[in-house]
């Protein structure tokens, strides 16, 4: 397996949950010169639109795509122009392999809200996954040009990782370093950020952020435990190296990484 596969084979269970925390926020801030809409100003078919999104959120998250299209239909019906569900149905689309329809249904969203930093986050990570990597890099920096936007750090997590499945690991590097520095406490980017470094042979680097992971115990998990056990044993670590592999294999037995370990595979 070489890296982009193995990459992006741990990363993807990680941004689907980011694309779909996408469709759950506004993204923007409110301005000024309007008043911030509160429960009592929705309709009833904003309530009715809002619990089909709801489930359809969860069908999606839990990859039951056909029946998350079936409450997002009915959301829609509520609200047409609702700009949450629109989103959704284009994640739904590339999910279940229709890329035609999926494409279609991100443009028709900038079409109802032009340069939506939301909608063109999903559409970059569309078209990464489609490997038009210029479309996706500029998708990506537009939305996080907005000025409103609240989630910059997201969308650098995510070009980073499509920089990095393209094979352009120095940019992916930068890219991410600058998602660190806007959200340090964020687990998923020191993680990523730490993986990249590691295959640029930067390893104390490397081990710096994947270790800060680690070091808590609510936030590792089998794939962090993993990288670090890889730098360490690149460093020459070797009681670091047990200490970790012990860890592996009692809290994580049966995780892909604890197999790999257990045959050997350090390159998976």
């Amino acid at each position: 397996m070489n890296f982009s596969e193995g990459l992006m084979k741990r990363l993807l269970p990680v941004l689907a949950a980011v694309m779909l925390a996408a469709c759950a926020h506004t993204g923007t801030a409110p301005s000024a010169d309007r008043e911030i809409k509160t429960d009592s100003d929705q309709t009833d078919a904003d309530r009715r639109a809002a619990i089909r999104l709801e489930l359809a959120q969860g069908y999606f998250s839990r990859g039951q795509f056909n029946t998350a299209l079936d409450e997002l239909k009915l959301a829609l019906q509520a609200r047409p122009d609702m700009r949450e569900a629109v989103n959704l149905r284009g994640l739904i689309y590339a999910s279940m392999g229709d890329t035609q329809l999926a494409e279609d249904t991100f443009r028709r969203a900038l079409s109802i809200y032009p340069n939506d930093p939301d909608t063109l986050h999903n559409y970059g990570w569309f078209m990464c996954q489609q490997q038009r990597w210029q479309t996706a890099d500029a998708l990506f920096d537009q939305a996080v040009a907005q000025s409103t936007y609240r989630a910059p750090a997201r969308t650098l997590l995510a070009k980073g990782v499509c920089e990095a499945r393209g094979g352009r690991m120095l940019v992916a590097e930068k890219t991410l370093s600058r998602a660190f520095e806007l959200d340090p406490g964020s687990p998923v980017i020191a993680v990523n950020l730490s993986e990249v470094l590691f295959r640029n042979h930067e390893l104390e680097r490397a081990r710096f952020y994947v270790k800060r992971v680690n070091d808590q115990p609510d936030q590792l998990n089998a794939q962090s435990l993993w990288l670090q056990l890889r730098i360490e044993r690149k460093l020459g670590n070797t009681n670091a190296v047990d200490d970790l592999a012990l860890a592996l294999r009692r809290k994580f037995p049966q995780a892909p990484e604890t197999q790999s370990l257990d045959a050997g595979r350090y390159d998976d």
